[in-house]
């Protein structure tokens, strides 16, 4: 079934792969709920909710693609569910989970018809790289502060309506600065960080998981980690959360809530854009990245996908629908968008080639639902550091920027820098398409611009109209 002899591995192989691969995700069923927590969420159903998206899409990808690849919320995409579309845009977490479910059918009509070719082929080399390497510097700014790391000051004037108590002049606004580590949270993420970059640094199996359980364990006499837990009222909670998260996306208060407001539809067409562009090229990086330098994906799978062959003949063709449905199951059971995760390397690494390692991983992932009280236990300390060195990995692909260039480095900035600065991963997108547009137009480069990418900058400068409009009534 699996084709092990064809595709050089045994069972044994797989196995180990898989197990390797499951070591390395299963921090991310710790780290999902931290953040879609602060939304409102129940941390207990989120938990479930990745668990259950995380081994249904992975089996799914195992038997459908047979490619050795595993899927769970997106570390970049949970920041911009939390940080952009609830704590930036305003929305409910229902009407979050609702723009995820319209991301993945979105994704999945786009897959279908093999419109994904025009897209991909719309955005410039640069600012693909830009956008992955912004939600990398994202990412660890948000690990940074999580960790505590980075305070934030506030001018007495915002501190007397209660914005902060710290004095300092910053023209009316809030100015980071690095924190004073004599406060034992903080004190344990930079541990947690240390131990991190050991373990990553020298190539420790499951690094992340064990860097997080090390952590957590340190947190104890330091006060940090929480260790009142009841394990049998814990583990019903958990289903009882699950109640609250599960198809709320797709409720009254979800999916449906979003077109209550007219001036609300243009901002949700364009985050539905955004997140589906990221996640979209977060897959077809992963998937092309790790599979080029295995074999894994032959260089007809490439030749074919690219040239946009009907039908879903190849293993990367299979790959991505696995991916994209997997995002639409996200919506449905309550979690932010799935992706092929990066960690996949690990198993793959192992000596994983085929659907079977994907098999075991699946297994691991459903019996983390077993050790779902300990989801209240584990600190922001003990994650912030994963955070952190995340967001570093995703920082490399800014290497394929020719920064000296400024044709090439003035979108590229806007697209990545200012997707930190804004805190939003929309606006650095958009932020970038629209500068692009400018250079090329200034250079009298108007042949350059592909009409996919124009529509779509008009697209998200007709969305910062409407917004400029409702912010003044």
């Amino acid at each position: 079934m699996f084709q092990l002899e064809k595709n050089h591995t045994t069972v044994k192989t797989e196995i180990f792969a898989g197990l390797t691969t499951f070591l390395s995700m299963a921090y991310i069923f710790f780290l999902n709920p931290q953040i879609l927590g602060q939304t409102g969420m129940p941390v207990g159903g989120v938990f479930l909710a990745a668990v259950l998206v995380s081994a249904l899409g992975t089996l799914f990808m195992g038997l459908f693609a047979n490619v050795p690849f595993a899927l769970g919320p997106g570390i970049g995409m949970q920041a911009y569910f939390t940080y952009t579309i609830v704590f930036g845009f305003h929305f409910d977490w229902r009407q979050a989970l609702g723009i995820v479910f319209l991301v993945g059918v979105a994704d999945l009509i786009i897959t279908l018809t093999h419109g994904r070719r025009a897209i991909v082929k719309a955005i410039p080399n640069e600012l693909k790289a830009a956008i992955a390497g912004g939600i990398g510097i994202f990412v660890t700014y948000i690990g940074l502060k999580n960790a505590g790391f980075i305070n934030f000051l506030v001018e007495k004037a915002n501190a007397i309506s209660g914005w902060g108590t710290d004095s300092i002049t910053a023209n009316g606004g809030v100015t980071p600065t690095l924190a004073n580590f004599n406060n034992s949270s903080v004190l344990l993420a930079l541990i947690g960080l240390i131990i991190l970059i050991v373990l990553v640094l020298k190539k420790v199996p499951g690094n992340f998981l064990l860097a997080m359980v090390i952590t957590t364990l340190i947190g104890i006499p330091m006060g940090v980690t929480n260790t009142d837990i009841n394990w049998g009222t814990s583990f019903v909670q958990t289903f009882s959360d699950f109640k609250e998260v599960v198809f709320a996306g797709v409720g009254p208060k979800g999916v449906w809530s979003l077109f209550d407001n007219w001036q609300d539809i243009a901002l949700v067409i364009a985050t539905v854009f955004a997140m589906g562009l990221t996640g979209l090229f977060d897959a077809i990086g992963t998937l092309i990245g790790i599979g080029e330098q295995t074999g894994i994906f032959t260089k007809e799978d490439q030749k074919e996908f690219a040239e946009n062959r009907a039908g879903f003949s190849t293993r990367m063709d299979k790959a991505l629908l696995a991916d994209t449905v997997t995002t639409t199951a996200a919506g449905l059971l309550g979690t932010s968008n799935t992706t092929t995760f990066i960690e996949s390397a690990t198993g793959v690494g192992a000596g994983g080639r085929t659907g079977l390692s994907n098999i075991v991983t699946s297994i691991g992932f459903i019996a983390m639902i077993f050790v779902s009280p300990l989801v209240s236990v584990i600190p922001n300390a003990a994650t912030a550091p994963l955070l952190i060195l995340v967001g570093i990995m995703m920082m490399s692909e800014l290497k394929k920027i020719a920064w000296d260039d400024l044709q090439v480095a003035i979108p590229a900035f806007f697209t990545s820098i200012f997707m930190a600065l804004s805190y939003s991963i929309s606006y650095g997108i958009a932020a970038g398409f629209i500068f692009y547009i400018l250079v090329k137009l200034i250079k009298g480069k108007v042949k350059d611009l592909n009409p996919v990418l124009v529509v779509v900058t008009l697209f998200f400068l007709l969305n910062f109209v409407l917004i400029a409009f409702r912010m003044a009534a």
